[in-house]
């Protein structure tokens, strides 16, 4: 009877044994746990790679905005208070400014706050400022627009057109390594500044 009760406790711890061993070898489940792991930052990537292209596009649609009217403005298909046909008000010169940018940059409510245009004409190319106006001189301040002013020039006249864009930042991998404006103190900086010029002078469309 003693030697039955201990060839069971053997059978039973020997069953107990080979369970234990069977659950260390059962690895089902361990690709969708892994998985789990590794979904975080991998989409985290995915987005960063996702709004980079995205913003280099509507970057790249900053300049197209840019070039275009500059070119209209040289050729004076666009021309500023000279009585002509082809002259245009500022809101006018911002709708058509919208119109080249509008598949990825919404005008609706960003204009002198995230969106802005500087449009002027200059007596020599010596006299075009230089670099992008920081409050404060700061190089990560935010944009001084006090100078910005809507008044190009006419025929033979040197004129600038620049475009600024605030873009804002949703991925949080990539967000401290490329925003260049510094929020308010505690904040976290979101936005990313776009900028876009050309300078010419215009031709003498009017002899």
């Amino acid at each position: 009877m003693r030697k039955t009760i201990i060839a069971r406790l053997f059978d039973r711890d020997g069953v107990i044994r080979s369970g234990f061993r069977r659950l260390r070898a059962n690895e089902d489940g361990s690709a969708a746990i892994e998985f789990a792991i590794l979904a975080t930052p991998f989409l985290l990537l995915v987005f960063a790679i996702i709004e980079t292209f995205i913003a280099f596009g509507a970057e790249q649609l900053l300049n197209h905005g840019v070039d275009t009217l500059g070119r209209q403005l040289r050729t004076g298909q666009i021309t500023f208070d000279t009585g002509a046909a082809t002259d245009v008000t500022e809101d006018e010169f911002q709708d058509l400014f919208c119109e080249q940018v509008k598949i990825l940059i919404d005008c609706d409510g960003t204009w002198g706050t995230r969106l802005f245009l500087d449009v002027r004409s200059f007596p020599d190319f010596k006299d075009i400022p230089i670099g992008i106006p920081r409050l404060n001189g700061d190089s990560r301040g935010d944009l001084d627009t006090s100078d910005f002013d809507f008044d190009p020039g006419g025929a033979s006249k040197i004129n600038i057109v620049r475009a600024y864009f605030k873009w804002r930042v949703l991925t949080d991998i990539v967000r401290p390594y490329i925003t260049n404006i510094d929020a308010s103190e505690g904040a976290m900086p979101e936005y990313y500044l776009m900028v876009a010029t050309t300078a010419f002078r215009n031709e003498a469309y009017d002899r």
